[in-house]
């Protein structure tokens, strides 16, 4: 395949996996590559990794990706359709009308990764929506030996709204959703959290602020009653075969403004409601909870981060 110098620079690649055209006309996804062993086949590594990123983001933590080259991984991640790297003039950023169209790029990640660079073990790390979506793509390619474990950092699991909201609004949701799927909604991402995180702001990380704005992109009804849809299915059970790691942040932080618990808590999701939907994902699901962590529990504080790398370790060494 063609792979081109990524935007991060060497030894990143990436390679733009054409897909089927939808009603905004011509859709792509983005794969990026960084080999364990740059020199080639002579020394590379039968295991490998595919990571998937979350709402309003894209790949950018190369922090992640040094951890697992240093133990033998080649790291791949993937830009989904209309985010980060795929996304075009012509797209509804973020935009997708049911979250099984993500199968399209996972399963033609899935077929370089094995059948074109040669791996056999594959690990898949997803992150907040990016977690919800390789949930449900494990629990449907279950049986068929296509993952052989999943980690999701912070899943999106459920809504971050009282339970009268998420029962009640659903179906008005869903209406919206079929009929009217590129309205935008009144609900602006709270920019709190990307200002904890980027360092012209209040935190210490940098990324494209372009490709992951402070106040994100709109919130389109189809792309959140998609949503709704996969967290109801993960609430009736998933039936995943693969070894299953679940981390979360051990307190969240519900704020308009801001606040310095940001920079320890998860700003974005119910910490407790992902612990609690842990164990409907499969029947072989460990949940782990990181003190201080952030919702993106890799960009958490140095303490943090090495109570997640360690306990990332000895699960790989455990289960893969």
């Amino acid at each position: 395949m063609d792979f081109r110098t990524d935007i991060l620079g060497e030894p990143y690649q990436a390679v733009d996996l054409p897909l089927t055209p939808d009603d905004e006309g011509e859709v792509t996804a983005t794969l990026v590559r960084r080999r364990a062993h740059p020199n080639g086949a002579a020394e590379g590594t039968r295991r490998a990794v595919l990571y998937v990123h979350g709402y309003t983001d894209y790949f950018f933590q190369t922090h992640l990706a040094d951890f697992y080259v240093d133990r033998g991984f080649d790291f791949y991640a993937l830009d989904l359709r209309k985010y980060g790297r795929s996304l075009r003039p012509h797209h509804s950023p973020n935009f997708v009308r049911d979250l099984d169209a993500y199968a399209e790029e996972l399963d033609e990640a899935v077929r370089v990764i094995r059948d074109v660079d040669g791996h056999d073990t594959l690990l898949v790390n997803g992150h907040s929506t990016g977690g919800l979506v390789s949930a449900l793509y494990a629990d449907r390619r279950a049986g068929r030996g296509t993952i052989d474990g999943l980690f999701l950092n912070s899943p999106f699991l459920s809504m971050p709204a009282p339970y009268a909201v998420r029962t009640f609004g659903a179906p008005l949701l869903d209406v919206l959703g079929r009929f009217a799927g590129t309205r935008k909604l009144p609900t602006p991402l709270n920019p709190h959290y990307v200002h904890s995180l980027h360092r012209e702001f209040r935190g210490s990380w940098d990324f494209d602020l372009k490709l992951k704005p402070a106040e994100g992109f709109p919130l389109f009804a189809g792309w959140l009653a998609a949503i709704q849809r996969g967290q109801r299915r993960v609430r009736r059970g998933l039936r995943i075969d693969c070894p299953v790691l679940v981390m979360a942040s051990t307190a969240s932080t519900v704020t308009l403004k801001w606040d310095d618990a940001l920079h320890h808590t998860d700003g974005v999701l119910r910490a407790d409601d992902i612990a609690a939907l842990a164990p409907r994902l499969g029947r072989h699901v460990v949940t782990v909870r990181i003190h201080g962590g952030v919702h993106d529990l890799v960009l958490s504080g140095p303490e943090a981060r090495e109570q997640l790398f360690a306990e990332l370790d000895r699960w790989l060494t455990a289960y893969l």
